[in-house]
């Protein structure tokens, strides 16, 4: 298993969230009132500490996508600011581009910079050896080459997605890409591997969830994921899966922004 060790962080951290918006870095904004949930601090602080950590001046950086990158493109868009470090980002969805953009960071992409010196990006879950249930906003493919492009993947989370095993708090299922031709078909051989799928529908269109290359997303419900490389072989082995929401051995450190204002880490 992964180590644990916990680092307190300074309240300040918010607070110079806060302060970067002021100088013009876009980032989320406070819910209902002035002051941050604890989830969303706790989505702040590992962000911060993830770019403190790993982001270095000449580096090129992979973008994640979700809500918790967010506040790591802020904090980027600080220190760059404020220290003058030259990095280029290359996203890995849609909204992730944007957020470089609206940020002033240097945009690049994989044809240009097909080596990264590091991606960060979120999870929807992550397990005691540090493998992860991504996908949950439909980008994992993306978001799975991106990370396969850099020296050190690392991942941000709040107190919510830490587990012991993959299943345990995510319920929602593995999200798998798939060819819209073929989803039925890979409905089927997923219900014969054990599993409960979803084709997954769209929140402001009539239809299925559409991704930003153009497929269809199955949420697969395998119950709790003790085995995580074993089935991720099987789903790469279906013809019409295009990318599944299981990055196994990828990551070689979390950070998880805990509710007290600590950050936890687990790394390898």
């Amino acid at each position: 298993a992964a180590k644990e060790s916990v680092c307190e962080t300074s309240q300040t951290r918010i607070a110079s969230c806060r302060r970067a918006r002021r100088k013009g870095a876009r980032g989320p904004r406070a819910r209902g009132s002035s002051e941050m949930s604890s989830v969303e601090a706790a989505k702040e602080q590992a962000a911060r500490a993830a770019v403190d950590d790993y982001v270095s001046d000449g580096q090129v950086v992979g973008i994640g996508s979700g809500s918790t990158i967010t506040y790591a493109v802020v904090r980027l868009a600080e220190r760059v600011k404020e220290e003058g470090i030259k990095v280029v980002c290359v996203p890995t969805s849609f909204q992730a581009r944007q957020l470089i953009v609206e940020n002033g960071l240097v945009l690049g992409d994989l044809e240009r910079y097909p080596e990264l010196d590091v991606a960060i990006d979120g999870a929807d879950e992550v397990d005691e050896d540090l493998n992860c249930i991504k996908g949950g906003g439909g980008c994992q493919t993306q978001e799975k080459i991106v990370a396969s492009c850099a020296k050190i993947f690392v991942v941000i989370a709040d107190f919510r997605k830490k587990s012991s095993v993959l299943g345990e708090q995510w319920k929602k299922g593995v999200p798998i890409e798939v060819v819209p031709m073929a989803y039925r078909p890979v409905m089927l051989k997923l219900e014969a591997l054990g599993a409960e799928p979803t084709l997954r529908m769209a929140k402001s269109k009539a239809g299925p969830c559409v991704t930003d290359n153009g497929n269809f997303v199955i949420d697969a419900d395998f119950g709790n994921i003790e085995e995580p490389q074993l089935i991720e072989d099987k789903l790469n082995a279906t013809p019409g899966i295009v990318c599944t929401g299981l990055f196994v051995n990828m990551a070689v450190k979390a950070y998880f922004g805990e509710e007290d204002g600590s950050v936890s880490t687990r790394e390898k």
